[in-house]
């Protein structure tokens, strides 16, 4: 009886052991979210700025047919994302990939899932002008603000001088009000040391995720989105998740080495963006997760196992920002018409 007692006590006492050397194998691999987002290079923060920011993702008056915002693809009420395998656009047109959350992107190395935009400002400027998407030019974007008194001078106040209303300065106050969509989640408040944050099922899962390997691209404060990766390193995942005409980042870099390379996606509210992959084919997180396993690992999970990974991922789930919907300029009768028009091609 007495040694029963004692191996539970002993037990009892090594339980937080147990429970600090997983927090000390996360902190190794994770980072939480800063408190405020962080400085954009060469884009300064100001009240003026992140408000026409806001007007602007919300607008969809930056499309040529006046009904395509960023908000269209990157619904912030849906995590980020807009349900679909891969988003449709100007005139029905259906994009080539899966949009990803706007979410949390300021931690990305570069956006896009091929990485072919540096910055948040760059990739505010490509939907804008893509054919499959919003079909607009730099020049009628420019000529559509100008006719609105309220964004004139929405744009001065936010950008001082005499050229203040500008295709860059749109993507520049765009991409400032992206920078403060991060979402702290309970895996958060658990990196910086509140243990109880995480259920026995979701600490599990984490342990899983680690020892498994997952750490090894999902990492850093965006649990993902800090390098790239080929889709399939160990197996080639089916044609219908990874389509075998888009070569992903190959296409940028032009090397044969990055062939069905692409940016490693955040995992950050993962729950809340199905469906997943480039390609939009997987609309269950549990069979992303088996999926990532095999091509990427060689590793087939339990069912159990599985379940675990899944609690965890879940735990990734974010506070999301409380964002008010802007009421936005009035047209004038100078403003552009909507032009709803196919061409064979964009700008």
């Amino acid at each position: 009886m007495k040694k029963t007692l004692l191996s539970l006590v002993l037990l009892c006492l090594a339980l937080p052991l147990q429970a600090d050397a997983l927090l000390d194998q996360a902190k190794a691999s994770f980072k939480p979210l800063p408190k405020s987002a962080p400085a954009l290079k060469g884009n300064k923060m100001s009240r003026a700025r992140l408000e026409l920011g806001k007007m602007l993702f919300f607008d969809p008056r930056l499309s040529a047919s006046q009904l395509i915002s960023c908000n269209t693809c990157h619904n912030l009420g849906l995590g980020g994302a807009d349900l679909q395998e891969t988003s449709i656009g100007h005139g029905w047109a259906k994009g080539p990939r899966n949009a990803p959350t706007v979410l949390n992107s300021v931690f990305h190395l570069a956006q896009f899932w091929d990485g072919r935009a540096p910055s948040l400002e760059a990739q505010a400027k490509g939907p804008v002008q893509a054919g499959v998407e919003m079909n607009n030019s730099p020049a009628k974007v420019e000529e559509t603000l100008k006719s609105m008194p309220g964004y004139v001078r929405a744009f001065k106040k936010a950008f001082p001088g005499k050229k203040s209303v500008t295709f860059d300065n749109m993507a520049k106050a765009i991409a400032l009000f992206e920078s403060t969509l991060n979402t702290p989640s309970r895996f958060d408040a658990y990196l910086k040391g509140k243990k109880n944050a995480l259920s026995r099922a979701e600490k599990e899962g984490l342990q899983l995720f680690l020892d498994k390997g997952c750490n090894s691209c999902h990492n850093g404060v965006g649990i993902g989105g800090g390098m790239y990766a080929k889709f399939g390193v160990v197996k080639a995942p089916s044609d219908q998740v990874r389509p075998p005409a888009d070569k992903g980042r190959q296409k940028v870099t032009k090397k044969a080495a990055d062939k069905y390379v692409f940016r490693v996606p955040t995992l950050r509210n993962i729950a809340l963006t199905a469906p997943y992959f480039h390609s939009g084919k997987v609309h269950r997180l549990d069979e992303a997760v088996t999926i990532m396993a095999k091509v990427q690992l060689g590793v087939d999970l339990t069912t159990r196992q599985r379940s675990r990974i899944v609690a965890f991922l879940k735990s990734l789930t974010g506070k999301a920002p409380r964002v008010i919907y802007p009421v936005l300029p009035a047209r004038t009768d100078k403003t552009p018409y909507p032009n709803i028009a196919v061409s064979g091609g964009g700008h």
